[in-house]
């Protein structure tokens, strides 16, 4: 007797440019981690300009209407806690899929990309590396993002553009782990990751693991306070995270930054960039440079009277 196929269900979200990856991840709790990005096909509809469509694909929903209202509820939790309201009215869509391996269906769009020297690609890739390139091997995956979000990039661009040599790095909400792993690919002597979302430390070790820098990084589960044993700070602190938890927390993370280090924040939408700003600057850094990709910022900065 041949085992009942799965049923698949499909959450198809329209929202505007920049802020997929957000939506993806909280489209990533009722998916197990699975989420596409882009159309389904190109003989699909595109989405109106300057949106974006984010699909995520749940197994054997018991109730698609509960699952509807429980992701609509998210989604109104997600803008809440950003503080953007256009995230409060976003397209959703439900909607039964025919048996088929949709959780695995968003790596068919996912492709190899640069940011400066990091080439970024996927462990069957067959392509001529650079001379000058370092390869960095990812899964792309719904929970944490692929790599390719704005603030992402910047993170990774930056932290090639320093000397790492002989480095320690603090990740602050590390996700994947990717800016850890990639701060030890390009040189740091080591990174210590920390998230809140349960899944994080482990999918961090993966990563260093399949890049050969699992000695050079660690990872842990929780907020500052898995910082208690850490009493010598750290040469460069890098934090990709929202916006609000970056102004509650700058203190924390100047307090962790050397008296010579450099610190890169990230996450910021430019209409929260000044806010930001005073933030950082209130806790004791120096705001070095302000880049702005889209709507996205990213500060690079140092302690008040470093270098």
């Amino acid at each position: 007797m041949r085992p009942m196929a799965e049923r698949w269900t499909e959450l198809r979200v329209t929202v505007p440019s920049g802020w997929q990856e957000l939506v993806g991840d909280t489209l990533a709790a009722f998916s197990g981690g699975s989420v596409a990005f882009g159309r389904s096909s190109l003989a699909a509809d595109a989405p109106p300009p300057g949106s974006e469509v984010v699909r995520a694909f749940v197994a054997n929903a018991p109730d698609v209407d509960a699952l509807e209202a429980d992701t609509r509820r998210a989604l109104n939790e997600l803008a809440a806690q950003v503080g953007e309201p256009e995230l409060e009215q976003v397209e959703l869509l439900v909607k039964p899929l025919p048996p088929e391996d949709w959780a695995a269906s968003w790596r068919k769009s996912w492709r190899p990309f640069r940011v400066g020297h990091l080439a970024l690609v996927t462990p069957d890739w067959e392509g001529t590396l650079r001379p000058t390139d370092r390869r960095l091997q990812m899964e792309p995956s719904g929970s944490f993002g692929t790599g390719r979000h704005p603030t992402t990039r910047e993170c990774l661009r930056i932290l090639g553009e320093i000397d790492l040599r002989g480095a320690r790095v603090l990740d602050a909400g590390s996700g994947s782990g990717l800016l850890s792993v990639a701060a030890c690919v390009l040189g740091a002597e080591s990174a210590l990751g920390f998230d809140i979302d349960e899944r994080s430390p482990e999918a961090g070790r993966d990563l260093a693991a399949a890049n050969g820098v699992a000695g050079a990084c660690e990872f842990r589960l929780g907020d500052f306070s898995a910082l208690a044993d850490q009493g010598e700070p750290f040469d460069v602190v890098v934090a990709n995270i929202y916006s609000d938890v970056l102004q509650v927390h700058a203190y924390d993370l100047a307090q962790r930054l050397s008296s010579s280090g450099c610190a890169i924040f990230s996450g910021c939408p430019d209409r929260h960039r000044d806010r930001v700003q005073r933030a950082l600057e209130a806790a004791g850094f120096r705001v070095h440079e302000v880049r702005q990709r889209g709507r996205w910022c990213t500060f690079l900065a140092h302690p008040e009277g470093g270098p």
